[in-house]
């Protein structure tokens, strides 16, 4: 009994080359995480320049990811509805403006801003890329597609710190938006080669469940963005936390009664789509808190310079490079994908443990080898998920469980890199007792007479940071190989019954 399902066939797609339309998505996923990786290392001077820290220093990362994280979902489904190459297209120029914007911000509140705009731009292309790359490859062409994702994403991650290193130390950090902006141009020029696609049954648009599902997500992920300096029980944390829970609540029934739902809760029961999206989800969280907060921590208990620590996260992002396809080419051959993404959420584990040797003085032969084994069990895992899950999949709903997958996959990494970095914050109040010192501390300004006593409890709490993301992890490399265990009920009969099977043997196939 085969251990995944086929793929599905693409839904009614306009005429397009196929290897055009990989390199305009392909495009798309380097500029995002370049955005998110390249940013990490600008925020010190930011904060410098824009006098602010704490969490309204946080939001310039926070803001791009609540806004991406909450709109994903929605964005998925109007690509089914009205294109999605169109989708792609508004969020590329929505990312263009919120990059040029933010190079020209003078303050941190329209810097804030700016990010948020570019977030919601962000969420139209990765949704939208991610659905259209689902209806025009199939089979081993898509385990290629979604591995070469992959690797482009890798270079993003890579390019980032080390690009933006080198332009804010040189021209300042307004130049690394306007490179962003650049590339978002670039972006959205490809999107006129690539072929439009949607779904054969066009629904009506849920405004309910979609303006319910962003209040949600908004709520809880700004509530949990103030712990950072009102402390966990005050009531800015917990008023939105609890109004953003009642508000999944409420989504959740609205859904179920919905005769077009922005989200088919169906997919939620299924058991395998759901156990890619958790193992998509910590492929990317698990790193994410060592991506986004090492180089402040360099740059600040390490006085390293932005470009030594854009360049020092080349040790992470490097084997993103070329590990997707390597692991494409495995699963192609006949290695089970449950064996790699258990693998590589393993791996994240060990190398967040490993990092624990961290220390103001640590080498960058130090860091090699816990950097690299994170990136090694990033690059096994990018991609895998995402063309697994959608192998489940009809293909009238790509759009919708493409936004899925992204919104769980950027809106839990987003809660987890927001924790990360405000538990950072809680630590050290709790250490110091002053929360306007604990936040400088945690934003890299480490400067005075107690230096070292602050860069060693710094230190300590990154400690526990990175021990609770390896167990984190570890747990979930555990959940994900049970869920994704073939079921002894499950027959052929019951796989060629299913809906994915049924569309796919009633469509005709394609050329992939």
């Amino acid at each position: 009994m085969s251990e995944e399902r086929g793929p599905a066939a693409p839904a009614h797609p306009r005429p397009g080359r196929p290897t055009v339309t990989l390199a305009a998505v392909l495009l798309g996923y380097l500029a995002l995480p370049m955005l998110m990786s390249g940013t990490t290392v600008a925020l010190p001077r930011i904060g410098t320049d824009l006098h602010t820290s704490g969490p309204a220093l946080q939001w310039v990362l926070v803001g791009y990811f609540l806004a991406a994280s909450s709109l994903m979902l929605v964005a998925g489904s109007l690509g089914d509805l009205f294109g999605r190459r169109r989708i792609f297209a508004a969020g590329a120029v929505l990312y263009t403006a919120g990059a040029g914007i933010s190079a020209l911000a003078g303050d941190i509140l329209l810097l804030n801003t700016a990010r948020t705009l570019s977030g919601v731009g962000a969420a139209g292309v990765m949704a939208g890329g991610g659905a259209i790359l689902g209806a025009t490859f199939t089979g081993t062409a898509r385990t290629r597609a979604f591995a070469a994702m992959g690797t482009t994403a890798g270079i993003g991650l890579a390019a980032g710190p080390t690009l933006s290193g080198a332009l804010v130390d040189s021209l300042g950090w307004r130049t690394t938006f306007a490179a962003f902006a650049t590339v978002g141009i670039l972006l959205y020029a490809a999107t006129w080669f690539m072929p439009e696609s949607r779904a054969a049954d066009r629904r009506r648009i849920d405004v309910p469940g979609t303006l319910t599902l962003i209040g949600a997500l908004a709520l809880i992920m700004f509530g949990i963005n103030q712990a950072a300096g009102a402390g966990w029980g005050d009531p800015r944390v917990l008023a939105p936390v609890i109004a953003g829970t009642l508000l999944l609540a409420a989504f959740t029934l609205i859904e179920h009664h919905s005769s077009h739902p922005v989200l088919d809760l169906s997919l939620l029961r299924d058991r395998r789509f759901m156990a890619w999206s958790l193992a998509g989800l910590f492929v990317t969280a698990g790193p994410a808190g060592v991506e986004v907060y090492l180089p402040i921590y360099l740059q600040g208990a390490g006085s390293s310079s932005a470009r030594s620590a854009g360049l020092s996260m080349l040790m992470l992002t490097a084997p993103v490079l070329l590990l997707p396809q390597v692991a494409a080419r495995l699963i192609n051959r006949g290695i089970p994908p449950r064996t790699l993404i258990t693998l590589s959420l393993l791996l994240i584990a060990g190398g967040n443990a490993w990092l624990t040797v961290l220390h103001p003085a640590i080498t960058a032969p130090e860091l090699l080898g816990p950097l690299a084994t994170i990136g090694i069990g990033l690059g096994l895992g990018a991609g895998i998920a995402d063309a697994q899950a959608l192998d489940q999949i009809e293909p009238d709903r790509i759009g919708m469980a493409t936004g899925l997958l992204n919104t769980i996959r950027a809106g839990g990494s987003t809660l987890i890199m927001t924790t990360f970095g405000t538990g950072l914050i809680t630590l050290l109040q709790s250490w110091i007792g002053a929360a306007g010192l604990a936040t400088r501390i945690a934003a890299g300004d480490l400067t005075g007479p107690d230096r070292a006593r602050h860069a060693a409890l710094f230190t300590d709490a990154w400690h526990v940071a990175l021990w609770s993301i390896a167990a984190l992890c570890a747990l979930i490399a555990l959940v994900v190989w049970t869920f994704l265990a073939p079921s002894r009920r499950r027959t052929a009969t019951d796989h060629l019954s299913s809906p994915a099977a049924h569309t796919r043997a009633s469509s005709p196939s394609r050329q992939s």
